[in-house]
């Protein structure tokens, strides 16, 4: 498993409904907790990592010493929004890249834990930043979409140096062998 970087297709994938919470499940999720902090990041969709399901995972401290601080959210909704927040946001598959976007600034959502239980949550600063963050990317809409007008004038050039780059490195490695 592995974290996937923009342009890659499964970023604007849409998610499905989780259906069965297994242990195939939770090793699954286990092992997004691993790339996320190894990346050094708060949250992460499951089709970030190629996973088709509508679930991600939050820990707002980035710290794998606390997990009881650590977030599973299946077939999450968010219910309700209030207020507005502008802030810099990043993305682990945008890497080094970070722009103001505008956000709810208190949301509810509703989801279930890895043991099938419901639950609501209502949360506002980086927590509602994050679950808005992390259930866009399960409608297959990524920050570079909700950027303000500050920040859609640098992501267009960020995004080109990105497949720029992304171009350069795909060239080196045809032309290397083995």
């Amino acid at each position: 498993m592995q974290i996937l970087h923009y342009p890659h297709p499964a970023l604007r994938r849409k998610s499905t409904p989780v259906t069965r919470i297994d242990q195939e499940l939770r090793d699954a999720v286990r092992e997004m907790f691993e790339l996320m902090y190894a990346s050094e990041g708060i949250g992460l969709a499951a089709n970030q990592v190629g996973l088709p399901f509508r679930l991600f995972i939050l820990n707002l401290t980035a710290d794998p010493n606390e997990k009881d601080q650590e977030h599973v959210f299946i077939n999450p909704e968010i219910l309700k929004r209030k207020g507005t927040q502008e802030a810099e946001e990043g993305c682990l598959s945008f890497p080094k890249l970070y722009h103001p976007v505008k956000r709810f600034g208190q949301i509810t959502v509703e989801a279930f834990d890895l043991d099938g239980n419901g639950f609501e949550l209502t949360v506002d600063d980086l927590g509602s930043r994050a679950i808005q963050h992390e259930t866009d990317h399960l409608d297959g809409v990524l920050f570079i979409d909700r950027l303000t007008d500050v920040g859609q004038r640098r992501g267009r050039a960020n995004r080109r140096r990105l497949r720029v780059g992304l171009s350069a490195a795909a060239a080196v490695r045809r032309d290397c062998p083995g």
